[in-house]
């Protein structure tokens, strides 16, 4: 199956081979092929000069595709300029007009659009009812909080109904309690309202928690498309493991694949097996990945059939919901495990000698 392809609904969104150069020769975008399905959720993420604000920027048509082409709805936008490809869009400093009222905000792209001054104001007034700013339509952007010019800014990108919106990291300003909360009203509204969204992000948690699919951006390159979940439990390359939440690699060569497990012997002798994900033969240098909550440290737990490798305890950090501990396993001082804070689970002291275990199928041989 083509990762590029959408969620079995019609394509809405088409990059086609897509390139995208500053300078004629540094590729910032990489012969992108990227199809979106109507009404979906899909958020690009990625470190920063990996190419997906540039997407972004392509498809509002603020840049120019190098080469390729860039269809919505079928019909090619390359030469389409951006207000008239009927976009809505959110930014993180949200470029309200500072002299204009709430309402004024939201009533420009409807008068720009030419709509009748009734309709205008019934559109004003349902779109600031739906991100829960009716009272504030009198303001002017000054006088709200950061919060609130937020919910005005995505108001105004719905006020005219687009099918397509596009956000360029929209709740970066915003502090941690308000973002989680405007993280679960945008994807209420977009899920809603049945609008195709484009998300632009480097955070995370915000892509995992709000995306139908996520698209990991590096180096101009998609590295995984896939629904959050698969995302994590099931990361292609080292990069995605590594950029996808918490992640512990331990290094070695592959000695023998057989029977849908790869047998590694890590770079201190211990040997391990783990499924072959981005390897393929004997003598080939591998990056093992296992996810911190995939670790157990108490032998009661330990499954038959789990792997044990001796660790030493280096930093015990308690977190409220969950306790963090930082081991040394066969030679990497910056193993995590993560386990619930619950009755049955002791507090670990640094320098104790503990074993660890996981199962084979929860560790991954990804590339060196």
């Amino acid at each position: 199956m083509d990762s590029s392809r959408s969620l079995g609904k019609p394509d809405f969104v088409v990059f086609d081979r897509v390139q995208k150069s500053y300078d004629g020769e540094t590729l910032v975008v990489k012969d992108l092929n990227l199809s979106i399905a109507k009404g979906e959720f899909l958020t690009m993420l990625g470190p920063s000069g990996s190419g997906k604000t540039t997407c972004l920027m392509m498809l509002a048509g603020f840049e120019t595709a190098t080469h390729g082409e860039i269809l919505l709805d079928g019909h090619p936008i390359n030469n389409i300029s951006p207000h008239k490809r009927g976009i809505g869009m959110v930014f993180q400093n949200y470029a309200l007009f500072p002299h204009m009222t709430v309402a004024e905000n939201l009533s420009f792209p409807l008068e720009v659009r030419k709509v009748g001054k009734t309709e205008r104001e019934a559109k004003v007034k349902r779109a600031l009812e739906m991100v829960q700013m009716g009272e504030f339509g009198g303001r002017r952007p000054a006088q709200l909080s950061g919060g609130q010019q937020q919910r005005v800014a995505l108001a105004r990108a719905l006020v005219f109904e687009p099918d397509l919106v596009l956000m360029d990291e929209p709740l970066g300003a915003l502090d941690k309690q308000l973002r989680e909360r405007m993280q679960f009203e945008i994807t209420r509204l977009a899920h809603d309202l049945g609008i195709t969204t484009v998300y632009v992000t480097h955070d995370q948690t915000e892509a995992l928690t709000m995306s139908d699919r996520v698209a990991v951006f590096n180096d101009g390159v998609i590295q995984q498309l896939a629904p959050p979940d698969m995302l994590y439990e099931e990361p292609e390359n080292s990069f995605v493991a590594q950029f996808i939440g918490e992640n512990n690699t331990l290094e070695g060569t592959v000695q023998e694949i057989a029977d849908g497990l790869a047998t590694v012997r890590l770079d201190d002798g211990e040997i391990i097996d783990c499924k072959p994900i981005n390897v393929s033969r004997p003598g080939e240098r591998t990056r093992v990945s296992i996810r911190p909550e995939r670790v157990e440290y108490n032998k009661g737990r330990l499954q038959e059939g789990a792997h044990t490798l001796h660790a030493e305890v280096l930093e015990f950090i308690y977190m409220g919901d969950i306790y963090r501990t930082r081991l040394r396993v066969a030679g990497n001082e910056d193993f995590i495990i993560k386990t619930r804070n619950a009755p049955d689970q002791r507090r670990l002291q640094p320098g104790e000698r503990i074993e660890v275990g996981w199962m084979p199928q929860d560790c991954r041989a990804l590339d060196a």
